[in-house]
């Protein structure tokens, strides 16, 4: 199978007309019906619905259109960007990081390295043990997670401590107290993310039960809006990065745990045994900056 292949069939579902598509792609229409045959021989099932009335999509059809849309557009989305970085004579730079990560110091990161003109940037929503195998592959550069992993080929830097609070449904029994864990277990509690694992779910259950606590999980969700809403919505508490304080949502508050220092790590991922090169000496030196300006209290 070939591009060509993909983007014919995408004409002809548009058209459901072999004249009309033919006409579009400057070809005859006979060799368009010869490429649209091999390609259901090809996918092995019937795409097109041919009858007196003309062409339909079948339902393996439609299937086949879904992803055959998403595929070309990725493909021009490489194009594009790569047209970009050869034109501007950029390098490209990639970034991975936890969605919790994202509420706090991360993006002054991203706006100073937007700022220059050298540099494409590239962002990708990754758990540390995706980020992991990520930076082996070479498709980012550098990862920001929670998760400590240990990898011959990636180093890990902690870059500060940062305490865990609580999540909790506005009207809780326990807003306006700082609890303790043994506190909060006696209440359900939603778990962020329930996919992949190992992950922050892993560290906030480890928590309680290196206390000897064990919890009720009432409901698992894997993006941290959704997370969010659940407990809005009632259904339970969760712990989560101080960070996330600063996505406020209404019928969620946050609440400080009795121990602060109850904390997670915030983890800067690189690949072992490479020297950095200009665009990585200058994200290290933001974030020195970036680190010590945490550490002395002058933002959270």
């Amino acid at each position: 199978m070939e591009l060509r292949h993909l983007r014919y069939f995408r004409v002809v579902a548009e058209e459901l007309n072999l004249t009309r598509a033919a006409r579009r792609l400057h070809m005859s229409q006979p060799p368009l019906t010869r490429q649209i045959n091999q390609l259901e021989e090809e996918v092995g099932a019937r795409l097109f619905s041919r009858s007196t009335r003309g062409m339909a999509l079948t339902p393996a059809g439609q299937f086949f259109l879904e992803h055959t849309l998403q595929i070309l557009e990725k493909l021009d989305t490489a194009v594009t960007g790569t047209r970009r970085l050869a034109r501007h004579h950029r390098e490209l730079f990639g970034i991975g990081f936890v969605p919790s990560v994202f509420y706090g110091q991360l993006p002054l990161l991203v706006r100073q390295l937007r700022q220059k003109d050298d540099i494409e940037l590239t962002l990708a929503e990754l758990t540390t043990v995706q980020q992991v195998q990520a930076l082996k592959a070479g498709r980012i550069d550098i990862g920001f997670g929670r998760l400590r992993i240990d990898d011959p080929e990636v180093v890990q830097q902690v870059l500060f401590d940062e305490p865990m609070i609580v999540a909790m449904p506005t009207g809780h029994p326990l807003e306006g107290t700082r609890p303790t864990l043994a506190e909060l277990a006696e209440y359900p509690h939603v778990l962020f993310p329930a996919a992949p694992r190992p992950s922050l779910a892993d560290i906030v259950l480890g928590m309680y039960r290196r206390r000897g606590l064990k919890i009720e999980v009432v409901q698992e969700a894997n993006e941290l809006q959704t997370t969010l809403g659940l407990i809005a919505s009632g259904f339970g508490i969760t712990l989560v990065p101080e960070q996330v304080r600063r996505l406020q949502r209404d019928g969620v508050t946050y609440t400080d745990l009795a121990d602060r220092h109850i904390t997670i790590p915030i983890l800067c991922s690189r690949r072992r045994n490479e020297a950095p090169g200009p665009i990585m000496q200058e994200a290290n030196a933001i974030l020195e900056v970036m680190v010590e300006n945490r550490r002395s209290g002058r933002y959270p």
